[in-house]
């Protein structure tokens, strides 16, 4: 080994150095401690420096992988080695990481492609994360993108880098948040999910159980991911994990295991720990997409071979289903495929009370039972309406007789969890522990039937085994606490005082100290919630009582032992029951949680006087007064404030539907000046055709131009006649002017100066008589061409007035066939047409024109009563407001009484509770209230 690290340290050849390596590879699996002592810092040399040749590298990093890893063949271990090879590897690991610098080249080397790098690499990084996982993520976390290189393994074609890749990861997701977080958002739930759908979902092989096992690590109590799981929809992936057929009898050992994790999984997003909001949101997710259904086929498929996985998937189910209600309302609805078929609730009951199923699957099955009853009123209320009296079906088998039972079997697991499950039927609902204060049970033949109270403490006074006594106290003391009724009831019967004391005075073995302490819990809640109702069982009788037969300090000893005992502790730490053995099985977590509340106002209870005691009954009294009379106001402003909320939706609703006729309208009278636009345009247009067409229909289509304006067309043309006639008398009076002048100038030549001057003045008075007259012949010219023009017009209208008097009976004509006989021409016979329709368009706009003034009218009347209608309402609202602050006056003033009274309690030192925890325990009753409400 030393000559080969000298050969690689020294050698100049790289085939030496590589032969060297290989050589050292061979050996470090027999000699690990020699090569890792003397090679490691030679081969962390090589990897630096020949990064070149990738077969010296792969030499390298197996040889690494073999001194630092602890995987070895079992021909190779001996019986006092295992403990000497973890000690080695982690030695060797700490050398390794001692220098950051060694696991940043490594990552670099985990990127190169080729395999004979890659692979050593992933492998050699997977046990440096075994066994120095803390100091390895921190410095893969501060090293730059060292989480995004090592999930590009997961997209590697070749699936042993893959795989190994993925047992990377989950080496380096362990205990981790921020690297979880990392992880996750890299899109590894997407790669994940497609690697299990490829190799088969349920059906795949260790791969399957390898991605589930990462998907764990990152979802397991980390919020984050859990919200980034659901958010992206996958979800709705899982959904085919389930998705089973018939034939289970053939499931491999692997299936039943990745079907095991995949339950984990979904027990993971679902589990009570996790933050409530979380888990409801991924209980809604799964209802929604179908999830439920598969868990409950599922179920239902899984025979008796499968008792584990069967165990498991009634797990899931419970915590799918646990405070949300519409799994529970669902799963009250599911049938068992049974003959006849019964609801899934009966059949699980069924396997609960019956001895000879397998203790895991009765506590699973309990499990469940609560469950489904955990914030589910309205279940509870269907388990105990089958005690009822008038309810009671006896062709088929109930859930209340399931637990009555199994309440009075000889079995006392049965008798314990019978009285588990009637208990949780009970929490935290007073109006069913009243109901079911009317349970009547026959025992004998003979005999009277007593009710299902008298029963319990029948049997608990006969000396049965303590897991059924503990069972039937714990009953008991849930349904007596905090109903007053119950207690009377319990204390009616003169037996069971007695019973209680004597139990509580003796001196028992350990065994019996836990039934010790449960009988002083249900004896001081009878004082507690004692309404002083039976005259020989008041408060301070009682008081008395313990006083002179036990002991107050030997009574609050012997109400310790219930949270002093072992399997107390156990029992409160998480609420699905986990027992080694039915010995263990004596509490229930909710339970627990009512101890924790009882224990210390029990414990002042006992030590009050009389005195204090009708104080406090006073206070009591005023306070529930004050009480009722705060709630009756609260009632009255949560119905005005859902009146007002009312009238303002209506207002809301009148202002919308006033808006949507005020836009109505406007949209009308837009209409209605369109249509307006386009009759004038329609009147244009005839215009226009009347003076490109001589026909006597286009004539027509000039709008109406009556007789009188043809009248003043023919006076305006005679005048225009008569100034013509004007002016042609006027030229030729200028004419003769002239030809007078012309005459006058041939006579005229004796001198040549008197020549020469009437020559010059005639050749000027005639240029301007030349000049006059040919504006004269201009404008007789344009006074023609305007009196032809009119010559025109007036024909034009004239044979418009003759068609105008001859229509109606062309059009009657027209209908008869004979039009184009009486009026001369084809082309006057389609002018005629043409008339008629433009006629029944116009006489139809005119009729749309009406309506639609006829409809903004009776709008404009319906705008107007909306506004009276809104200005009644606005003035209701008014009168509302007024009074509800009259209401809270009166509440101001009922809250300073209430202070005055509670200040007076806390002076005589008698415990108070404040305001903001009433107010908190009403607000939580009308959120549940909410709910329900809801889901109806």
């Amino acid at each position: 080994i030393q000559k080969l690290c000298d050969r690689v340290a020294s050698s100049t050849l790289l085939d030496d150095r590589r032969d060297a390596v290989r050589a050292l590879k061979s050996l470090s699996k027999k000699y690990r401690l020699e090569v890792g002592i003397q090679a490691m810092e030679h081969l962390i040399h090589v990897l630096q420096t020949d990064r070149s040749d990738s077969e010296i590298i792969g030499y390298a990093l197996d040889t690494l992988y073999n001194v630092i890893s602890n995987d070895l063949e079992e021909e190779e271990q001996e019986e006092n080695l295992p403990k000497q090879v973890d000690d080695l590897g982690s030695q060797f690991t700490e050398i390794f990481i001692k220098q950051q610098e060694n696991v940043t080249l490594l990552l670099t080397l985990v990127e190169e492609f080729d395999f004979h790098v890659r692979w050593p690499g992933v492998k050699l990084l997977t046990s440096l994360l075994k066994q120095q996982g803390p100091q390895v993520q921190q410095i893969i976390l501060v090293s730059p993108m060292g989480v995004s290189r090592l999930m590009d393994l997961l997209a590697d074609s070749r699936e042993v880098i893959r795989n190994d890749g993925v047992l990377l990861l989950q080496q380096l997701t362990k205990s981790n948040a921020a690297i979880q977080k990392i992880v996750a958002f890299e899109n590894a739930f997407e790669r994940l999910l497609d690697i299990i759908t490829e190799e088969g979902n349920s059906d795949g092989g260790i791969v399957v159980e390898d991605c589930l096992l990462l998907l764990q690590n990152l979802l397991k109590n980390n919020n984050s991911n859990q919200n980034f799981f659901k958010e992206g929809s996958y979800i709705q992936r899982m959904k085919p994990w389930f998705e089973v057929g018939d034939d289970n009898c053939g499931w491999s050992a692997q299936k039943v295991t990745n079907l095991h994790l995949m339950l984990q999984l979904v027990r993971v997003l679902v589990s009570p720990t996790n933050p409530p909001g979380a888990t409801s949101s991924c209980q809604k997710a799964m209802f929604h997409c179908g999830l439920v259904v598969s868990f409950l086929c599922r179920q239902q498929k899984c025979k008796i071979n499968f008792r584990v996985l069967q165990q498991k998937t009634i797990n899931t189910v419970s915590e799918v289903i646990r405070g949300c209600q519409m799994n529970q309302d669902y799963f009250a609805s599911v049938n068992a495929p049974s003959n006849p078929p019964r609801p899934a609730i009966v059949v699980l009951l069924m396997s609960m009370v019956n001895e000879r199923q397998p203790f895991v699957l009765r506590c699973a099955v309990l499990y469940c039972f609560q469950c489904f009853l955990y914030k589910n009123q309205k279940g509870q209320g269907e388990i105990v309406s089958t005690l009822l009296p008038s309810t009671i079906d006896g062709n088929s088998v109930s859930a209340g007789q399931l637990l009555c039972g199994g309440l009075f079997s000889t079995d006392s697991l049965s008798n314990w969890c019978a009285a588990v499950a009637l208990a949780h039927a009970l929490q935290e609902n007073a109006t069913l522990k009243e109901q079911l204060l009317r349970v009547q049970l026959a025992t004998s033949i003979g005999n009277p039937p007593v009710s299902l109270l008298q029963q319990c403490t029948n049997i608990l006074s006969q000396g049965s085994k303590v897991q059924t006594r503990v069972g039937l106290l714990m009953l008991l003391c849930t349904w007596l606490s905090n109903c007053s009724i119950a207690v009377t009831h319990f204390l009616h019967n003169p037996a069971n005082i007695p019973f209680l004391t004597g139990q509580i005075a003796e001196n028992l073995g350990e065994e019996e100290q836990l039934v010790q302490g449960l009988c002083a819990l249900l004896l001081g809640i009878s004082i507690y919630y004692n309404d002083n109702s039976l005259e020989n069982y008041r408060k301070e009788k009682l008081k008395q009582l313990i006083e002179k037969r036990i002991g107050r300090e030997n009574f609050i000893e012997k109400l310790g032992f219930i949270s002093k005992h072992e399997l107390y502790s156990r029992a409160a730490q998480k609420p699905q029951p986990s027992f080694s053995s039915p010995d263990h099985m004596m509490f229930d977590h909710e339970f627990t949680k009512l101890v924790k509340e009882l224990e210390g106002v029990i414990s002042k209870a006992i030590y009050k006087s009389s005195e204090e005691d009708k104080k406090e009954e006073e206070v009591k009294k005023t306070l529930e007064q004050h009480d009722n009379i705060v709630t009756h106001y609260k009632k009255v402003i949560r119905e005005q404030d859902q009146e007002l909320e009312e009238l303002k939706q209506r207002i809301n609703a009148l202002t919308s539907q006033n808006e949507q006729l005020q836009a109505t309208v406007t949209q009308q009278v837009s209409q209605i000046q369109q249509h307006k636009d386009q009759y004038n345009l329609l009147k244009v247009q005839i215009g226009k055709d009347s003076q490109h067409h001589n026909s006597h229909s286009d004539t027509f289509q000039m709008n109406g131009i009556q007789t009188e304006e043809a009248s003043k067309l023919k006076e305006e043309l005679e005048e225009w006649k008569n100034k013509h006639e004007l002016l042609q008398g006027q030229l030729r009076e200028r004419d003769s002017t002239i030809e007078k002048l012309k005459s006058s100038q041939l006579e005229m030549g004796t001198t040549e100066q008197s020549s020469q001057t009437s020559k010059s003045g005639g050749l000027e008075l005639s240029n301007e008589l030349q000049k006059e007259l040919e504006m004269l012949r201009t404008q007789v010219q344009l006074q023609s061409a305007e009196i032809s023009k009119l010559q025109t017009e007036n024909q034009k209208l004239q044979v418009m007035v003759r068609v105008k008097k001859l229509l109606p009976a062309l059009l009657l004509l027209g209908n008869k066939g004979n039009l184009g006989k009486e009026v001369c021409g084809s082309k006057a016979t389609g002018h005629l047409m043409g008339l008629e329709l433009l006629w029944s368009e116009v006489k139809a706009l005119c009729e749309e024109k009406e309506s639609l003034k006829q409809h903004l009218d009776s709008s404009s009347s319906t705008v107007a009563i909306l506004q009276d209608e809104k200005s009644k309402l606005q003035q209701e609202v008014a009168e509302s407001k007024k009074e509800q602050d009259d209401l809270l006056v009166l509440l101001a003033d009922q809250d300073q009484k209430l202070s005055a009274l509670k200040i007076k309690l806390k002076d005589l030192g008698v415990p108070v509770e404040d305001e903001d925890d009433i107010e908190s325990g009403d607000q939580g009753d009308e959120d549940e209230d909410g709910d329900e409400e809801e889901q109806d």
